[in-house]
């Protein structure tokens, strides 16, 4: 091996350890954004419930992460259907149901999971809930900025890969809430659909992301060492240099 050739591994290894460093700094400014959320989120929920249908209410804006509870009448015209879902490793749907309240606004309720061989076409006969009800839960935001879930419809049903605020608002005859109500399970509520528990507060995968990427760092800086230090004549003595 040249003099030149015996540094340019251990160069591009060097190279790779500080990607791999850098990636695994991201991952720790991703868990401390995370739990900087959670710590919002926790505070949120442990203010007092807000009842939409009373008034008035926090600004729409601050609905998200607080315990609300809401009285309307649902309008399964409009619901909306989540395909290709889980619960407990079974395939299924979430279904989403407006709850029009006196106001004339509505907010999304997520009542919960319907198992479906598919995850997209579950049997939703028997699902009604007539009269006024009293929702309880949480209010979590809804995301539009992931590209993906639009509405497809087959066999005449249509269902949606996610919740869309704008294309939503779009096909409601009432405005609608920037958020939705994650429905608390009860054992007073129908078995079906089944209803949910609200998201966990944890660190997510960023810890194990950072530790590994640290790890790929470590390892690229000992090979590049092992490489740069090795002497020419050992190099040379190895079969795979003969």
């Amino acid at each position: 091996m040249s003099s030149r050739s015996r540094f340019v591994l251990p160069a591009i290894l060097v190279v790779v350890a500080l990607v791999c460093a850098r990636l695994g700094v991201w991952q720790v400014h991703r868990l401390r954004q995370r739990r900087a959320a959670n710590a919002m989120a926790l505070a949120a929920r442990n203010e007092p419930v807000v009842d939409l249908s009373a008034g008035p209410f926090p600004a729409e804006a601050a609905l998200a992460q607080r315990r609300v509870r809401a009285t309307g009448r649902y309008d399964r015209a409009h619901e909306v259907v989540l395909r290709g879902v889980s619960f407990e490793e079974a395939p299924g749907v979430q279904v989403v149901t407006p709850l029009v309240l006196a106001s004339g606004k509505a907010i999304l309720v997520k009542r919960g999971f319907v198992p479906a061989p598919d995850a997209v076409h579950a049997d939703l006969a028997g699902l009604d809930e007539p009269g006024m009800v009293t929702v309880s839960g949480v209010a979590l935001p809804i995301d539009s900025g992931r590209a993906r879930g639009a509405p497809l419809t087959d066999e005449g049903r249509t269902t949606w890969g996610r919740l869309d605020l704008p294309a939503l608002r779009a096909t409601m005859p009432y405005r609608l809430l920037p958020v939705y109500l994650l429905q608390a399970p009860d054992s007073g509520l129908p078995r079906s659909p089944r209803r949910l528990p609200a998201p966990a507060f944890d660190d997510g995968p960023h810890l194990s992301y950072a530790l590994q990427w640290f790890a790929f760092a470590t390892t690229a800086l000992i090979v590049a060492g092992i490489l740069a230090f090795r002497s020419p004549g050992r190099l040379a003595d190895h079969p795979a240099h003969r």
